[in-house]
Protein backbone atom coordinates (compact mmCIF):
# COMPACT_ATOMS: atom_id res chain seq x y z
CA UNK A 1 0.00 0.00 0.00
CA UNK A 2 1.08 3.20 -0.88
CA UNK A 3 0.17 5.46 1.94
CA UNK A 4 0.89 9.12 2.01
CA UNK A 5 2.64 10.30 5.00
CA UNK A 6 0.83 12.93 7.00
CA UNK A 7 2.49 16.17 7.80
CA UNK A 8 2.19 16.92 11.48
CA UNK A 9 3.51 20.43 11.35
CA UNK A 10 1.91 22.90 13.83
CA UNK A 11 0.35 26.01 12.28
CA UNK A 12 -0.41 29.30 13.94
CA UNK A 13 -4.16 29.71 14.61
CA UNK A 14 -5.97 32.48 12.76
CA UNK A 15 -6.62 35.68 14.72
CA UNK A 16 -10.17 35.98 16.20
CA UNK A 17 -10.46 39.62 15.05
CA UNK A 18 -10.45 38.45 11.47
CA UNK A 19 -13.66 36.53 12.11
CA UNK A 20 -15.59 39.62 13.37
CA UNK A 21 -17.22 41.63 10.57
CA UNK A 22 -16.25 45.30 10.18
CA UNK A 23 -18.44 47.79 12.07
CA UNK A 24 -20.55 50.17 9.95
CA UNK A 25 -19.99 52.83 12.64
CA UNK A 26 -16.86 54.83 12.00
CA UNK A 27 -15.12 56.86 14.70
CA UNK A 28 -15.90 60.14 12.90
CA UNK A 29 -19.61 59.28 13.05
CA UNK A 30 -19.45 58.87 16.83
CA UNK A 31 -17.60 62.17 17.22
CA UNK A 32 -20.15 63.98 15.03
CA UNK A 33 -23.05 62.59 17.06
CA UNK A 34 -21.45 63.72 20.33
CA UNK A 35 -20.80 67.23 18.97
CA UNK A 36 -24.39 67.50 17.69
CA UNK A 37 -25.79 66.36 21.05
CA UNK A 38 -23.68 68.94 22.90
CA UNK A 39 -24.85 71.66 20.49
CA UNK A 40 -28.52 70.78 21.13
CA UNK A 41 -27.99 70.80 24.91
CA UNK A 42 -26.22 74.17 24.72
CA UNK A 43 -29.00 75.61 22.54
CA UNK A 44 -31.70 74.47 24.97
CA UNK A 45 -29.86 75.89 27.98
CA UNK A 46 -29.35 79.26 26.28
CA UNK A 47 -32.98 79.39 25.15
CA UNK A 48 -34.18 78.60 28.66
CA UNK A 49 -32.02 81.29 30.23
CA UNK A 50 -33.31 83.97 27.83
CA UNK A 51 -36.94 83.62 28.92
CA UNK A 52 -38.39 86.66 30.61
CA UNK A 53 -39.01 86.39 34.33
CA UNK A 54 -42.56 85.95 35.53
CA UNK A 55 -44.23 89.36 35.66
CA UNK A 56 -47.31 89.17 37.86
CA UNK A 57 -47.99 92.91 37.70
CA UNK A 58 -48.15 92.84 33.91
CA UNK A 59 -50.44 89.81 34.04
CA UNK A 60 -52.72 91.57 36.54
CA UNK A 61 -52.88 94.71 34.39
CA UNK A 62 -53.79 92.69 31.31
CA UNK A 63 -56.45 90.72 33.21
CA UNK A 64 -57.87 93.96 34.64
CA UNK A 65 -58.09 95.60 31.22
CA UNK A 66 -59.77 92.53 29.75
CA UNK A 67 -62.26 92.22 32.62
CA UNK A 68 -63.06 95.93 32.61
CA UNK A 69 -63.84 95.97 28.90
CA UNK A 70 -65.85 92.74 29.21
CA UNK A 71 -67.96 94.21 32.02
CA UNK A 72 -68.67 97.33 29.98
CA UNK A 73 -69.76 95.18 27.03
CA UNK A 74 -72.60 93.54 29.02
CA UNK A 75 -75.84 94.76 27.41
CA UNK A 76 -77.81 97.11 29.66
CA UNK A 77 -81.20 95.95 28.40
CA UNK A 78 -80.81 92.55 30.11
CA UNK A 79 -82.48 91.67 33.37
CA UNK A 80 -80.36 91.70 36.52
CA UNK A 81 -80.26 87.89 36.55
CA UNK A 82 -79.13 87.74 32.92
CA UNK A 83 -76.45 90.36 33.58
CA UNK A 84 -75.25 88.70 36.80
CA UNK A 85 -74.21 85.52 35.01
CA UNK A 86 -71.58 87.07 32.69
CA UNK A 87 -70.52 89.56 35.39
CA UNK A 88 -69.78 86.73 37.80
CA UNK A 89 -67.93 84.79 35.13
CA UNK A 90 -65.84 87.83 34.20
CA UNK A 91 -64.87 88.48 37.83
CA UNK A 92 -64.05 84.82 38.48
CA UNK A 93 -61.94 84.74 35.32
CA UNK A 94 -60.11 87.85 36.56
CA UNK A 95 -59.39 86.09 39.88
CA UNK A 96 -58.21 83.02 38.05
CA UNK A 97 -55.80 84.98 35.90
CA UNK A 98 -54.60 87.72 38.24
CA UNK A 99 -54.40 85.79 41.51
CA UNK A 100 -54.03 82.22 40.20
CA UNK A 101 -57.16 81.36 42.16
CA UNK A 102 -59.30 78.38 41.07
CA UNK A 103 -62.52 80.38 41.56
CA UNK A 104 -63.29 80.07 37.85
CA UNK A 105 -63.78 76.34 38.24
CA UNK A 106 -65.61 76.36 41.58
CA UNK A 107 -69.08 77.20 42.74
CA UNK A 108 -69.67 80.13 45.07
CA UNK A 109 -69.99 77.78 48.05
CA UNK A 110 -66.78 75.92 47.20
CA UNK A 111 -64.83 79.17 46.94
CA UNK A 112 -66.07 80.46 50.28
CA UNK A 113 -65.52 77.09 51.99
CA UNK A 114 -61.90 76.94 50.87
CA UNK A 115 -59.58 78.15 53.65
CA UNK A 116 -56.90 79.45 51.31
CA UNK A 117 -59.38 81.33 49.12
CA UNK A 118 -58.25 84.81 48.16
CA UNK A 119 -54.99 84.65 50.16
CA UNK A 120 -53.37 87.13 47.79
CA UNK A 121 -55.70 89.90 48.98
CA UNK A 122 -55.90 92.15 52.01
CA UNK A 123 -58.55 91.19 54.61
CA UNK A 124 -60.83 94.09 53.65
CA UNK A 125 -60.66 93.10 50.01
CA UNK A 126 -61.39 89.48 50.91
CA UNK A 127 -64.50 90.50 52.84
CA UNK A 128 -65.71 92.80 50.04
CA UNK A 129 -65.13 90.03 47.51
CA UNK A 130 -67.10 87.49 49.52
CA UNK A 131 -69.96 89.97 49.91
CA UNK A 132 -69.87 90.92 46.22
CA UNK A 133 -69.92 87.32 45.02
CA UNK A 134 -72.68 86.49 47.51
CA UNK A 135 -74.76 89.33 46.06
CA UNK A 136 -74.14 88.12 42.50
CA UNK A 137 -75.04 84.55 43.51
CA UNK A 138 -78.25 85.68 45.21
CA UNK A 139 -79.30 87.57 42.08
CA UNK A 140 -78.36 84.70 39.76
CA UNK A 141 -80.16 82.01 41.73
CA UNK A 142 -83.15 83.83 43.19
CA UNK A 143 -86.64 82.67 42.23
CA UNK A 144 -87.95 86.21 41.89
CA UNK A 145 -86.61 88.95 39.68
CA UNK A 146 -84.39 91.46 41.48
CA UNK A 147 -85.24 95.15 41.67
CA UNK A 148 -81.68 95.88 40.61
CA UNK A 149 -81.17 96.88 36.98
CA UNK A 150 -78.43 95.58 34.73
CA UNK A 151 -76.77 99.00 34.78
CA UNK A 152 -76.61 98.97 38.60
CA UNK A 153 -75.33 95.41 38.60
CA UNK A 154 -72.57 96.18 36.10
CA UNK A 155 -71.65 99.23 38.18
CA UNK A 156 -71.40 97.07 41.32
CA UNK A 157 -69.35 94.46 39.47
CA UNK A 158 -67.01 97.18 38.16
CA UNK A 159 -66.57 98.52 41.70
CA UNK A 160 -65.77 94.99 42.90
CA UNK A 161 -63.25 94.63 40.06
CA UNK A 162 -61.59 97.88 41.18
CA UNK A 163 -61.49 96.63 44.77
CA UNK A 164 -59.95 93.34 43.65
CA UNK A 165 -57.41 95.00 41.39
CA UNK A 166 -56.17 97.36 44.09
CA UNK A 167 -56.48 94.90 46.97
CA UNK A 168 -53.45 92.66 46.37
CA UNK A 169 -51.10 92.37 49.34
CA UNK A 170 -48.01 91.81 47.21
Amino acid sequence: MDEKTANFQLLEPSRPESLVPDSPLEPWMTATAIVALLAVILFLKLRKSRRKPFDSIHRRQAAYAEASSALQSIPRHLSAREAAIPASLILRKYLSTAASDPALFETHEETIARHDALDAFAPETRAATIDGFARLASIKYSKTESATTATELVSEASALLETLHHGFTA
